[in-house]
């Protein structure tokens, strides 16, 4: 009777380890469909589907809507003109053609067209009246003034590549009789016969120029492209984005005689104590 017991015990146990291991191997089924389950959503995450990708894009386009509507208030400007045959943008990439001299204040960065055009409206030019462009670059801003508004514009530039390209543009325009070019530092000139001046300078070079700006006989325009002119309050300013441009552009205005503020008169005397 006992050896029976112990027998059927045996079986009883054979049994339960024969189902134990039928149930792990069941068991190890779903844990490897669910493996390749995870693996699948992790791809899915990697690569979104065209939904997620047009959700995507939904979200971002009431951003790119309120950066338009903030800049509602720019004024976009820039019709083709015949200067544009000459003087050839390339649209937000203003340093093309960067000439970098150990000599030079600044990198010299092309004024777009219609910011040159621009500046020139603003400065209500009249017949008989003299432009004069510091820093003038390849010469479009001296061109453009003399070939629309038949004035005598003079520019200057301490670069001597830059004075080539602007005589070779002057040539090109047949403005001879109205433009001149010279090689010369702009912080040694005479402003006085000049009734415009134009500049696209650093913020410093402006406040450079203010004893020499200071001359200008009355009624003359000072008109400057992107930097204002520390201490000295222009009468003027607007900001423009150019057709085909997505840059901003600032244009500052004054009039001479120029008005220094106390605060810059003082911040002057106390240096000289020093």
């Amino acid at each position: 009777m006992k050896k029976l017991s112990l027998w059927t015990a045996c079986c009883a146990a054979f049994f339960v380890l024969a189902s134990c291991g039928s149930s792990t191997r069941s068991a190890e089924v779903p844990v490897e469909k669910k493996t390749s389950e995870l693996s699948e959503a992790e791809r899915t995450d990697k690569e979104p589907g065209p939904e997620i990708k047009q959700e995507t894009r939904l979200r971002q386009e009431p951003e790119e809507k309120e950066n338009k509507d903030s800049s509602s208030e720019l004024k976009e400007e820039g019709k083709s003109t015949d200067d544009d045959d000459i003087f050839e943008d390339s649209p937000d990439d203003p340093v093309v053609g960067a000439a970098i001299d150990a000599r030079l204040d600044v990198v010299y960065v092309p004024t777009p067209q219609p910011v040159v055009d621009r500046m020139l409206k603003l400065a209500k030019i009249k017949k008989g009246e003299v432009l004069y462009d510091l820093g003038c670059g390849d010469g479009r801003i001296v061109v453009t003034a003399a070939k629309r508004y038949g004035i005598k514009a003079k520019g200057f530039d301490i670069d001597p590549r830059r004075v080539a390209e602007a005589k070779a543009n002057v040539k090109a325009a047949g403005v001879e009789d109205l433009v001149t070019i010279e090689e010369k530092n702009i912080f040694s000139l005479d402003l006085s016969p000049a009734d415009i001046v134009t500049l696209f300078l650093l913020p410093e070079l402006n406040v450079k120029l203010i004893p020499q700006l200071k001359k200008l006989k009355a009624g003359s325009r000072i008109i400057s492209h992107e930097f204002n002119m520390r201490g000295v309050k222009p009468i003027y300013k607007t900001i423009m984005r150019p057709k085909g441009y997505t840059s901003r552009h600032f244009i500052f205005l004054w009039r001479s005689p120029i008005k220094v503020t106390k605060r810059r008169q003082a911040r002057k005397s106390r240096k000289r104590k020093k």
